[in-house]
């Protein structure tokens, strides 16, 4: 601990705890001091009403300022008294222009006294204790584990045995106290004894789980305390810049006056590690690079990104350069979401220091517009602002940009984003040698071209701070930097593992549970010739399944399960208030499942009713009843959705397509979900639960639609670090254009024709109609839709493909950046793919013969403990056009039948799924699947495999073997047995 006393960089040192003055809890002596050498005119005021003896009265009058106003607030703005304005801490200065602020920074006076003794009552004494110019910042227990004392025997200590009505532990009155031990550190900043809340303090594992690393020098692994957090620049940084005494309101149920009403309190913030560490890293390397790279920060939720957020944000204005000039003029958050992020809009105001710095636009784009131009210091807007004016900010030339995108996603790598960038482009040189230029010499195509693809791509004063939990590969590559194994990987990362292992998160995973529908379709009347009418097998069996969820006993059958769950747990979860969430897969469905569940609750006289949510009109087309939400809710026009949800009157929520991402409800028990979910979609969904609150322990999820396999598979890729494997290719734009060449619709010629004109501002955009009229009739004059469909599809690969690569590509190419607004054009003028939609008139052949939900999974969905990997960006927005696959109706509902209707008991299934392992591990088989075999030769020899393997069981079970021996039984077993097996030896290979 000898190395926390600072070391030249400021006046201090160790001190005797008798220097500690009880009553008035400082350092009498140091406070005295730093006055006199760093304000002599001051204290000589002091001194004129004092006499000699003025330092009693000012130390005096200090430990009362910071008994009403808090240690914080004094420190920042300094105590007044008797006409002197007395500064208790010089921050360190953002320029070197100021010397004289520089040395006073350097006056600050560090000390730590050991054994303190803080109470007039008592002998009682803290390990630690730091402070600034006599000023108590921080107090420590500090335990060793080789005498068998860890950091919950600090924790303890605090909670027990300091008592928070003592001045040095007052609210606000010590900004934080540490308990630190050699593995872990844990800290507060307010001691409540029992229901102290400590917050970790660590740097993470090495695979990213919660504590902390080996260190590298061979130190305790809690090192990082006192040789960075707490070393005097770093100190003087958290009180400058950092912690914030922070307002927050939470809208809560008051029994009392039985409505929702805000519930305000304040709270001292002190940066957790991972939020200090990825802003002070990020603001270092902003600072040696310049503007005009970008920074991807994966953080789960739990971290406390709208605090990481507001710090960053102020942070980058405080920037500055060698010759003492700004770095970023203007820093901009954007949130992707239509309607601005109240919350995030209150935490990065409650950080400004100066009034009017931050500017959050509510309004209209031309209030956007006025405050980019002004160049205020933070602008808080949405991205779908941006858009309206691309085109009329040419102003802004020469200015440089911090660019903090709130959950940056995919809505980042198109079009959108590219309208962003235009906003902000500019470079100054380039549009000053523009306007020296004689008329028409700077007007060709090509110059044109390049400055599209300058606009649109990457640029030199733009930097971009991209936010996420879940970054997608296009995110990954867009945002993130090369590792040192060359793969695409975030700036910075806190890991959804160690989010959950602090506690700041549950595990959604941990009760998850299954459930597949089993069901059987029989054909009404004689089923002849109804069921002979051909029909395509994809779009035909979507339809009746959806015709066996929709019906009656479906709706009825899950909305049974789930309410009976929800009566027998959930609504006893959370002290008899836990909430649950049904997710459906349209709004039809959650029209249907909520009178469902309204109906059953009623019938049951359950205390409870249900809510839906969903937008627009819902027509149902048995009924030809129209349905909102207003309608069927029932509430009262100043009462949302949000705020019922909250009430005892309501406690499942059914939604359609809303409250999937960004709904944060900590009483959310429970998921029932009956929609397909997949990748970050799953990811997003499900964390709707994780969110804690007090005596919430654990959350439950019931699945109707998805393979646990599937969820754990999402979940996997987000759990610890991320990275991509592969970059893409820019070359594959020159692959795709040989590609739209070889189908003879049109030439470099053409493009040539179209650019001449597109990228002339004097000529109007109709003069290019008849150049691409010719096009789209030489792509009718293809051989068949086949041909039409596979041009068209390889158009839209290149368009999207070059919007992409764009952002990322350093070159210059002006002809690709010709054929893409011609391509870009062409694919809005061909004429749209016919689509037959789905077929109608399928549900009135058939009924729904039989339905049961069987239980398929019931469990934990543990995650390993491995980083992922995410596959490269291929043909962004390839279309594959299917050919109709026409079979006859029976066809389908045998196949559907034999799929879904499969009557197995639980033995069977064991039976089953030991064949089918057996069968897969076949090594045989293996070499046959991996052999230079034709597809039909494998097929063949699979079907001869599940042949052999319902045979075998002939004699043990007869009954089994009867039930596998059917057509449909066996037709199902080969395509699944050969999907495994696939499956198994690509990942082999």
């Amino acid at each position: 601990w000898a190395h926390l006393v600072p070391d030249g960089v400021a006046p201090g040192a160790a001190l005797q705890p008798h220097a500690y003055d009880k009553s008035l809890a400082l350092i009498p002596e140091e406070l005295t001091r730093f006055v006199q050498a760093t304000q002599p005119d001051q204290f000589a005021k002091l001194e004129d009403q004092y006499g000699d003896r003025a330092a009693q009265p000012l130390c005096k009058r200090v430990s009362t300022e910071l008994d009403r106003r808090g240690t914080l607030d004094v420190l920042r703005e300094g105590v007044r008294d008797r006409g002197a304005h007395v500064h208790l801490m010089y921050p360190r200065p953002s320029t070197q222009r100021n010397p004289e602020h520089r040395a006073l920074y350097h006056q600050n006076r560090f000390a730590l006294v050991r054994q303190l003794q803080y109470s007039l009552d008592n002998a009682n004494e803290l390990d630690l204790a730091l402070f600034l110019n006599g000023v108590p910042l921080f107090t420590a227990e500090l335990k060793n584990s080789l005498t068998g004392q860890f950091v919950r025997n600090a924790v303890k200590q605090y909670r027990h045995d300091r008592d928070p009505r003592e001045k040095l532990f007052r609210f606000g009155r010590c900004l934080a106290h540490f308990a630190v031990g050699n593995e872990e550190v844990f800290y507060t900043t307010r001691l409540r004894r029992d229901k102290t809340y400590f917050l970790p303090f660590n740097r993470g594992s090495e695979g990213g789980g919660a504590g902390n690393a080996v260190d590298a020098e061979g130190l305790f692994r809690t090192a990082y305390l006192w040789r960075d957090t707490w070393q005097p620049d770093s100190v003087l940084d958290l009180v400058t810049n950092y912690l914030l005494v922070q307002e927050s309101t939470e809208r809560r149920y008051d029994p009392a006056q039985e409505r929702v009403v805000d519930k305000t309190s304040k709270a001292l913030i002190f940066p957790r590690y991972h939020q200090l560490d990825v802003v002070r890293r990020v603001l270092a390397t902003a600072a040696a690079e310049g503007p005009g790279h970008n920074y991807l920060v994966q953080h789960s939720a739990g971290s406390g990104k709208s605090n990481s957020i507001a710090w960053l944000a102020h942070g980058l204005t405080r920037l500055h350069d060698a010759d003492n000039r700004r770095i970023f003029q203007t820093i901009v958050v954007v949130t992707d979401r239509r309607v601005l992020d109240g919350q995030l809009q209150k935490t990065i105001r409650q950080f400004e220091r100066t009034p009017g710095a931050v500017v959050p636009i509510e309004t209209n784009s031309a209030a956007l517009e006025q405050a980019l131009g002004e160049g205020k210091n933070i602008v808080i807007t949405t991205l779908q602002k941006f858009s309206v004016i691309a085109d009329g900010i040419s102003r802004l030339k020469g200015s440089r940009f911090a660019v903090i995108v709130d959950e940056a996603h995919s809505s980042q790598s198109g079009e959108g984003a590219k309208h962003l960038k235009q906003t902000l482009s500019a470079n100054l040189e380039a549009a000053e040698a523009e306007d020296a230029t004689e008329p028409g010499e700077a007007d060709d195509v090509e110059s044109n071209a390049e400055r599209e693809i300058r606009r649109r791509g990457r640029q030199p004063h733009i930097s971009y701070f991209a936010f996420t939990a879940t970054p997608k590969n296009k995110t990954l590559e867009l945002f993130g930097r090369k590792d040192a194994s060359g793969k695409y990987a975030p700036f910075h990362t806190y890991t959804m593992r160690q989010a959950i292992e602090e506690g700041f998160i549950l595990d959604v995973l941990r009760q998850y549970t299954t459930h597949r529908r089993y069901f059987r379709l029989a054909s009404k009347g004689d089923g002849g010739e109804e069921l002979s009418i051909e029909v395509d097998r994809g779009k035909a069996g979507r339809v009746l399944v959806n015709y066996v969820d929709l019906s009656a006993h479906a709706i009825d059958a899950k909305s049974t399960v789930c309410l009976d769950h929800f009566v027998r747990h959930t609504a006893k979860a959370i002290q008899g208030r836990g909430r649950a969430m049904f997710v459906t897969r349209s709004r039809l469905h959650a029209v249907r499942y909520f009178l469902a569940f309204r109906q059953n609750m009623r019938e049951r006289h359950l205390p409870y009713e249900p809510l839906v949510a969903f937008s627009g009109t819902v027509r149902d087309p048995d009924t030809g009843a129209e349905h909102t939400e207003a309608s069927l809710n029932g509430l009262g026009p100043k009462t949302s959705i949000q705020d019922a949800f909250k009430l005892p009157k309501y406690r499942i929520l059914v939604v359609a397509n809303k409250f999937q991402t960004g709904f944060d409800e900590p009483l959310l028990h429970t998921m029932y979900l009956d929609k397909k979910l997949g990748g970050v979609a799953a990811v997003q969904t499900l964390s709707r639960l994780n969110r804690t609150a007090a005596n919430k322990t654990s959350t439950v999820v019931i699945d109707f639609a998805n393979e646990a396999e599937e969820i754990q598979a999402a979940f996997q890729q987000y759990y610890q670090r991320l990275s991509l494997e592969e970059e893409t290719d820019p070359n594959r734009l020159y692959d795709l254009q040989t590609e739209l060449r070889g189908f003879d619709v049109y030439n470099a010629q053409d493009v040539g024709d179209f650019a001449a004109v597109f990228f002339d501002p004097a000529v109007a955009d109709e003069a290019y109609q008849p150049i691409l009229g010719r096009v789209v009739d030489q792509w009718r004059a293809l051989g068949g839709d086949e041909e039409r469909e596979g041009f068209r599809s390889a158009l839209q690969s290149f368009v999207r493909l070059y919007a992409y690569v764009t952002q990322l590509i350093t070159f210059v190419d002006a002809q690709l950046e010709q054929e893409y607004a011609f391509a870009r054009n062409l694919a809005r003028k061909l004429p749209r793919r016919e689509n037959a939609g789905l077929p109608t008139g399928i549900t009135d052949h058939v009924d729904l013969d039989s339905f049961r939900l069987q239980l398929t999974y019931e469990g934990d969905l543990r995650l390993e403990h491995d980083d992922a990997y995410l596959d490269g960006i291929g043909e962004v927005g390839a279309t594959v056009i299917r050919e109709p696959d026409m079979v006859q109706l029976y066809e389908i509902i045998n196949a559907l039948n034999a799929l879904h209707g499969l009557d197995l008991t639980d033995k069977d299934k064991v039976a089953v799924e030991e064949m089918v392992e057996g069968i897969v591990a076949d090594e045989d088989l293996g070499a046959v699947m991996q052999g230079d075999n034709s597809e039909a030769s494998k097929q063949e020899r699979v079907n001869q495999a599940v042949d052999d393997g319902i045979t075998g069981i002939v004699e043990e079970r007869i009954d089994l073997f009867k039930k596998l021996s059917t057509d449909q039984a066996k037709r199902l077993l080969r395509k699944e047995v050969y999907r495994m097996l696939a499956q198994r030896w690509d990942r082999a290979a």
